[in-house]
């Protein structure tokens, strides 16, 4: 009973939660190398960039009107080429200067996406999609193919060539679950509930509905640079090219951690376990000997679990509303 009790208290969380161990069970059989202080190493310095570009589209989700960020990838990878060909390729390589840009040029952005949406008042996948276009554009212009060297203590990230679980970038990821820790503290963490849920009883209930929109899509671009400091350490230089990959890693993690398309529903354990999971199942596929078409199995892999985590939503959702 106390079993039974707990697990339906784990909420959304339950499906990637069973997901994860299985998936463990299986890598501790097929592929072990995982468990060691070297394949923990590898894991939180790859898993990183989506584990945060996920928790960074968790907000704007849950902000309602169907916000998906299809932008996040290119934002990620244009956050990255600024920082080679911008900052390190003219010798600024100040540690405070380079995480400064990341987070502010970040929630920059999305600040611009959620006044679009706001104010202007066109669909956010409109937007979102725009913005997809227009920055893989720009991350062209900015550096036309994968190039340039990130600082030398930039190194010390991704490990200097010793593995280390207790990493900056492992640092990082916790300081990013951190601040999503005390916004749901916050009075505005239930506002933001509330307005994906249903924006119009949100503002017959005097929340200031713009307002929480927009913080929303700010805390999104902080997460949006995190990721990109992140992919940055991973590899040691800049890339134009990898948006499109990381837009449909992150969107199918967060579907895959219970997020809620419609709004309203979101999770950082969700979003950590959703990447967490698309990680393990890329390991999982690697071990597995499938000659040239093993990036077609990958492309398989993410597009049946996508799907089957809408389904999965779908029907969830609409158990919700029948209990109601």
């Amino acid at each position: 009973m106390l079993i039974t009790k707990t697990f339906r208290s784990l909420g959304s969380i339950k499906i990637p939660l069973i997901l994860f161990m299985i998936l463990l069970f299986v890598i501790s059989i097929q592929a072990p190398k995982l468990f060691s202080v070297s394949g923990f190493s590898n894991a939180i310095l790859v898993s990183a960039p989506l584990i945060l570009a996920t928790l960074a589209l968790t907000p704007i989700v849950m902000a309602g009107r169907g916000a998906v960020d299809l932008s996040i990838g290119p934002l990620i990878s244009f956050l990255n080429v600024t920082l080679i060909a911008w900052l390190s390729g003219n010798n600024i390589t100040n540690p405070i200067v380079f995480c400064l840009w990341a987070v502010i040029a970040g929630a920059g952005y999305q600040i611009i996406q959620a006044l679009i949406v706001t104010y202007i008042r066109i669909a956010p996948i409109i937007v979102a999609l725009s913005g997809y276009l227009i920055l893989t554009g720009v991350n062209l212009m900015v550096m036309s193919r994968p190039g340039g060297l990130s600082p030398e203590w930039m190194s010390s990230w991704s490990g200097g060539g010793e593995p280390q679980i207790f990493s900056p970038i492992l640092i990082l990821v916790l300081t990013a679950l951190g601040l999503w820790g005390l916004f749901t503290r916050t009075g505005l963490y239930k506002q933001l509930r509330l307005v994906g849920s249903d924006e119009r009883m949100a503002y017959t209930s005097g929340v200031r509905v713009d307002f929480v929109r927009i913080v929303a899509y700010a805390l999104g671009g902080v997460f949006a640079g995190f990721a990109a400091l992140s992919y940055t350490a991973l590899v040691s230089s800049g890339d134009p090219t990898q948006g499109a990959t990381y837009t449909l890693q992150a969107v199918t993690a967060l579907v895959l951690g219970g997020a809620s398309l419609s709004g309203g529903r979101g999770t950082a354990t969700g979003a950590l376990l959703g990447a967490l999971n698309m990680f393990l199942i890329t390991y999982l596929l690697g071990a597995f000997s499938f000659g040239s078409l093993s990036g077609y199995i990958t492309s398989l892999a993410y597009g049946g679990i996508l799907a089957a985590s809408l389904l999965v939503n779908v029907v969830s959702n609409r158990s919700s509303v029948s209990r109601g």
